[in-house]
């Protein structure tokens, strides 16, 4: 008897499993809703195409995200309960983890503390299935360093879909012929270990430069990317000008940080400006990433010093700046 009843046990758990698989979005029937698909889930491992960032379907992708401010002067944000927030609260499809180079606390002073700030960042943008930009946040060429630290990053990540490398912030002073013998020797170290996830390069004169970029590319290498950096208050048409020429030359591009007030990082916000930055950008098809996760008494900081480093922010946490980033990063 008590065989047969554990039979008859046997069975029912059988159908009612075998049920929930059938039906696995059927909450009506069983009370569960169905699990939404992560950004990576949805596209996988990104490429270029003609110009474009596509998914692993060869369809176009528009990237919208957040960037953390340096590490070494905002570490208590580099955790995985920020990304998280970010992440699930904000909707950011991306996240990037700039970690300074030069500074106090850089990674050329300190380089375990720096790569343990940005690795939190990057594994937990991997575990909530969001894209992330490892993000070598300099305005001088450090060749040897930049090597060794990209050469320990694709040895580490090169299996995931996630991970975007940018090798250069912000070149400041540099040639485009000098950026991109840098370039080329970083890219082909990363190359030699990752051979797929995108690389982005960057452009002389804080990423402005991009129409000499454009006559002059990177060649021998598939998916990378160009960055072009603006600061709505500071930057307008002119720059938008040299935009369209580079991608009238087929240059694919990315805008790893943007903002809405000036080039300092301070003073007022240019709504009109800021929009028609918005506007182009999704017009283009060009993924963007705002600056910055930070507390840092800026315009440009989405943050209140009141905000806790673990996300939960609420509007009485965030600068306008930060209401405004939320609510592009919610828009659809």
């Amino acid at each position: 008897m008590k065989t047969q009843l554990l039979n008859i046990g046997f069975c029912l758990l059988f159908f009612v499993c075998q049920n929930c698989t059938a039906n696995p979005d059927n909450k009506d029937e069983i009370g569960i809703e169905p699990a939404r698909k992560t950004i990576v889930e949805k596209n996988g491992k990104l490429s270029v195409k003609e110009g474009q960032l596509v998914n692993e379907r060869g369809e176009k992708v528009l990237l919208k995200g957040v960037s953390f401010g340096w590490h070494n002067w905002w570490p208590r944000f580099y955790n995985a309960d920020a990304v998280a927030f970010l992440s699930n609260d904000w909707q950011c499809e991306v996240v990037r983890a700039a970690m300074g180079v030069d500074p106090e606390r850089g990674y050329m002073r300190d380089s375990q503390f720096s790569t343990e700030c940005l690795t939190r960042v990057v594994d937990a943008a991997i575990e909530n299935g969001i894209y992330v930009i490892i993000d070598w946040h300099s305005h001088v060429i450090h060749t040897a360093e930049a090597i060794g630290f990209f050469q320990e990053m694709a040895r580490k990540y090169k299996d995931y879909p996630n991970i975007i490398y940018e090798i250069f912030n912000e070149p400041e002073r540099d040639s485009w012929s000098d950026v991109k013998t840098y370039s080329e020797e970083v890219v082909n170290t990363i190359r030699a270990i990752d051979k797929t996830n995108i690389i982005l390069v960057g452009s002389p004169h804080w990423d402005q430069d991009i129409h000499l970029v454009a006559d002059d590319p990177i060649v021998g290498y598939n998916n990378l990317m160009y960055t072009l950096h603006f600061y709505a208050a500071t930057h307008h048409q002119f720059l938008r000008d040299r935009g369209d020429y580079a991608i009238s030359k087929g240059l694919p591009l990315f805008v790893s940080e943007c903002a809405g007030m000036e080039a300092s990082g301070d003073g007022p916000i240019n709504y009109d400006e800021w929009y028609k930055w918005v506007g182009w950008m999704k017009k283009n098809n060009i993924s963007f990433v705002t600056w910055s996760v930070s507390d840092k008494d800026e315009t440009c900081s989405i943050l209140l010093t009141t905000a806790s480093s673990n996300g939960n922010w609420s509007d009485s946490n965030l600068k306008e700046w930060g209401k405004m980033v939320r609510e592009e990063m919610k828009a659809p």
